[in-house]
């Protein structure tokens, strides 16, 4: 398979544009009726009756249209809710939200999975705290502030396709203070398993790859991330290792060579030990930081493609590619592709990104993937904004991945509506194809015809406001 090509030919993912939607009454009506048929397929993995039952309400609390989706709002907001009952189930529970997650992701792959245009998006995601009363939390950097800042921080797996996209794993971080003597008694007390280490965001994000490839349920051959992950040579050489292809942005500093340098083992001197560790021969060049790369290219390496339709029009930038050699230890690494993009207007502000794919591999791949943050964006924000993810009160290590699996099973479950009704669901703006990103955006954008937008609202607003009874009076 020419997984380049492929991805080139295949249809892309809808852009961050939010579907427009027109659903009547009975539309809205019917969805309650299909969250207990979607919870169906998770029940038997709930060990006990009233787990299965608190899961589904606490999948409704998820759903209502109430301001906060903390356990005892939803509790009392929904007909049977017991705020002490849905504490116990999300806190302490002993179920299994590993074999849940499983299952979720088998789901996920059957709306959602395709083994041409799927990508796994790896994405941090914090959750500011106050006090010190909360498993993992530390004063550290804090994206959703975007500040240094009391908070939890965590690592989550996004998988998309042509057909949509959705969360499929998270793993919480644990910063390394957390297992030193003093934080002793706070790991117990919050339920840290005892055979826990500390491993950096990084090695957390490698773990979740390697997890979603050797069960091979969800169908993808490529990976992306920021730079924050991009950063990690070790990351990116695991992913490559795994058979995989990744498109990662990387800092401006980041080094390569254009042309790979020649390197051996000194030899051995008349006294001391003789050297075992490679090193450049001498004369050989350094490697040059990408950001003086772009600066040194001349105007003819750069080309205007568009990446995506968004929802103020074509996004396009300029793109140049350079095949290089990474650096590892100082020392030669890997070939890689070069691309760098690069914004108009003033600002031209540069983003880089490193690239294990193959040298036949066609340049719109490239500048389709170097779009790809937006599903993973959209996710979450659509999990905080919709269904709480950032609204939970636990404290535990139990809860927290309760809290979590729960919310990746409600964000899929509106994903799986949204698809269902996609004859009421507006068409959503499509990237352009191969021949289309060459043409002049100018001359694109003025033949592109204007779209009847039915309704403005976002799905996931519209999709969530499900009639369960309520045992809430109105004001």
């Amino acid at each position: 398979m020419d997984l380049g090509r492929d991805l080139l030919s295949a249809n892309p993912p809808p852009s961050g544009m939010p579907p427009a939607v027109n659903l009547t009454p009975r539309d809205v009506e019917a969805m309650a009726g299909e969250l207990g048929a979607y919870h169906a397929d998770f029940a038997p993995l709930f060990w006990r009756a009233e787990q299965r039952h608190w899961s589904l309400k606490y999948l409704q609390g998820q759903m209502l249209d109430i301001e906060r989706k903390s356990v005892e709002p939803m509790a009392l907001a929904l007909e049977g809710g017991d705020v002490q009952a849905m504490q116990q189930f999300i806190s302490i529970g002993k179920w299994d939200d590993e074999a849940i997650l499983k299952a979720h992701q088998q789901l996920v792959a059957e709306t959602l999975g395709d083994w041409d245009t799927g990508v796994l998006i790896i994405d941090g995601c914090d959750f500011p705290k106050q006090g010190t009363h909360s498993v993992g939390v530390a004063r550290q950097w804090c994206g959703a502030l975007g500040k240094v800042a009391n908070c939890q921080a965590s690592v989550l797996a996004c998988y998309a396709s042509e057909r949509g996209y959705t969360l499929v794993d998270r793993r919480l971080y644990v910063p390394e203070r957390w297992f030193a003597e003093p934080y002793r008694e706070r790991r117990e007390r919050y339920g840290l398993p005892s055979h826990l280490t500390f491993r950096t965001e990084p090695e957390l994000a490698g773990e979740m790859i390697e997890t979603l490839h050797e069960r091979g349920v969800l169908p993808f051959q490529w990976v992306t991330f920021d730079e924050h992950f991009g950063n990690n040579p070790a990351l990116l050489d695991k992913v490559a290792d795994m058979g995989l292809r990744y498109l990662a942005e990387v800092p401006h500093d980041t080094r390569v060579w254009l042309k790979r340098p020649r390197s051996e083992v000194p030899p051995a001197k008349r006294k001391g030990r003789p050297p075992t560790r490679e090193r450049l021969r001498p004369g050989e060049p350094l490697p040059v930081q990408v950001d003086r790369l772009a600066d040194e290219l001349p105007s003819t390496e750069w080309a205007r493609f568009m990446i995506k339709e968004g929802a103020k029009g074509p996004m396009v930038a300029e793109f140049a590619f350079l095949r290089a050699v990474a650096v590892r230890d100082d020392l030669p690494g890997p070939e890689v592709w070069v691309v760098l993009r690069r914004s108009l207007g003033e600002t031209r502000e540069l983003k880089a990104y490193l690239s294990n794919t193959p040298t036949d591999t066609p340049q719109q791949v490239l500048v389709r993937l170097s779009g790809m943050r937006w599903p993973v964006e959209s996710a979450i924000q659509e999990s905080k904004g919709e269904l709480g993810m950032d609204h939970y009160e636990v404290r535990t290590w139990p809860g927290w991945h309760h809290h979590m699996t729960m919310t990746l099973l409600a964000h899929h479950f509106l994903v799986r509506l949204r698809i269902r009704l996609g004859g009421k669901i507006g068409r959503a703006h499509r990237t352009t194809s191969p021949r289309a990103a060459q043409r002049d955006p100018t001359q694109e954008a003025t033949r592109r015809p204007k779209r009847h937008r039915i309704c403005p609202s976002h799905p996931a607003a519209q999709l969530r406001r499900l009639p369960f009874p309520s045992q809430a009076r109105p004001a």
